[in-house]
């Protein structure tokens, strides 16, 4: 397909069985016409031209239909994949990561039970507020007592509880994510749980409640590296969400399936599942929150495309999500992590980062406005990968000081979190060690008094 394949559909459209004219540098104008035969949008017909966005066997068929080219034509190939499945070999297929929620020495397993223990009694009731951490319940085990709930609930364990009603469930998702926002890990540890289990018990499900508590449980689930029970909670959401037949939430659910599909290494699939999601026709009818959303997919395109090696592809899709992001004004949905200019451009650091580009992200991160953030789970995340870039680029005390104010924002996500433990580890094996370092070290977990 080396003309433009927006050309080649217009000219098919007005010219039946001529010759289709040479790639012309205006082909963007003819989009509207190609994207109504079609289906695809403008901008994603010029993903797909490009190569930034895997060309499917549902969009060759696409193309296929509308320049009248029968399926014999492209060989067996058409009528004998599935739709959704890319042309080109993908290898071999990648194994999803072992869990990382295992046994413990015995002091720590005393401690998580005495957590799980102190914790019970909030779970009586989806109204009870939640109860403090104990003492003695380090906070580098917070993450995995969540994990550890969140797999209970999800499997249906765990002492029955009274059901609320579809009111009192809508305030405890809206407060979960406002723990999310805050890095409340203790609370969350309790509420998030004791919400799943509450909202499958209901008499009548309530869809969009209970697919919002599931996506809000795949994306802790990414952030504390428990990929497989985060990729049973994010199928869940999907199926809820087709339910639902919200379009907010059924691209939501797309997006965090894209994530899961990036970290298991599917790139192509990842670009795919984010990217159609865009250009779904009911995303794009749902207004200011349809446009804010799209641009989360395509942000995390790419991110992916960042994971890819592909660096020119990265920055063409950040600045699409930019000028999205420009449209809108201010911050839009915020329980998703918000999307603005601001938050553009924090992913645009964890991208450059992932290309392998510490200056480039460094020189993103020292644009942003932390106070421009939405949340403190957002500016969190920014002193965070900037630590890995001063870490990438060799600036030790750097790396350090950005890790210490990650913890000042939000103690508990900095001390649950393994991609923070993997660095305060790497930093105390790599070379000298302070005061402020060893400190650091012992309250992640990685250092033991």
């Amino acid at each position: 397909m080396g003309d433009s394949l927006t050309v080649r559909l217009v000219h098919e459209a007005r010219s039946p069985g001529r010759p289709s004219p040479p790639y012309q540098a205006g082909a963007g104008r003819h989009a509207g016409e190609a994207g109504r035969k079609t289906g695809y949008s403008a901008a994603q017909l010029s993903r797909l031209e490009r190569g930034i966005s895997p060309m499917t066997v549902d969009a060759l068929r696409a193309f296929a239909d509308a320049l009248g080219i029968p399926s014999r034509a492209l060989g067996p190939l058409l009528d004998t994949l599935r739709p959704g499945r890319h042309i080109e070999p993908t290898g071999p297929y990648p194994r999803i990561p072992v869990p990382t929620l295992r046994g413990r020495e015995d002091g720590e397993s005393v401690r998580r039970r005495q957590f799980l223990a102190a914790s019970a009694a909030a779970a009586a009731s989806v109204g009870a507020p939640p109860v403090d951490c104990p003492a003695q319940a380090h906070e580098a085990q917070l993450g995995e007592v969540l994990v550890a709930r969140l797999r209970d609930a999800m499997l249906g364990l765990g002492s029955s509880t009274p059901v609320p009603d579809s009111e009192h469930l809508a305030a405890e998702l809206d407060h979960a994510h406002r723990d999310y926002r805050s890095c409340g890990y203790t609370d969350l540890a309790v509420r998030l749980p004791r919400l799943i289990s509450a909202a499958h018990a209901a008499p009548a499900t309530d869809h969009r409640v209970l697919c919002s508590s599931y996506l809000l449980a795949t994306r802790l689930l990414i952030k504390l590296d428990e990929q497989q029970l985060g990729w049973m909670a994010a199928d869940r959401a999907r199926q809820l969400a087709t339910v639902s037949g919200d379009p907010i939430i059924v691209a939501e659910s797309a997006r965090q399936l894209a994530v899961l599909a990036r970290k298991a290494g599917w790139h192509d699939q990842a670009l795919s599942l984010a990217l159609d999601a865009a250009d779904a026709p009911e995303l794009r009818d749902a207004g200011a929150p349809g446009t804010a959303l799209r641009g989360l997919l395509v942000q995390s395109a790419a991110y992916t495309a960042a994971w890819k090696g592909d660096p020119a592809g990265m920055r063409e899709l950040t600045t699409e999500a930019a000028a999205l992001a420009s449209g809108l004004g201010d911050t839009r949905l915020r329980d998703l992590g918000g999307f603005s200019p601001a938050t553009v451009q924090l992913h645009l650091v964890s991208a450059e980062n992932s290309v392998g580009d510490p200056a480039r992200a460094l020189a993103a991160a020292h644009t942003i406005d932390p106070a421009a953030l939405p949340s403190t789970e957002r500016r969190a995340r920014l002193y965070t990968d900037m630590a890995h870039a001063h870490h990438r680029w060799g600036h030790r005390d750097a790396c350090i000081s950005s890790l210490l104010v990650a913890e000042r924002c939000a103690p508990q996500e900095t001390h649950a979190r393994p991609a923070v433990q993997s660095l305060v580890s790497g930093l105390l094996l790599s070379g000298r060690t302070t005061p402020d370092l060893r400190g650091l070290a012992s309250r992640v977990g990685v250092l033991r008094a």
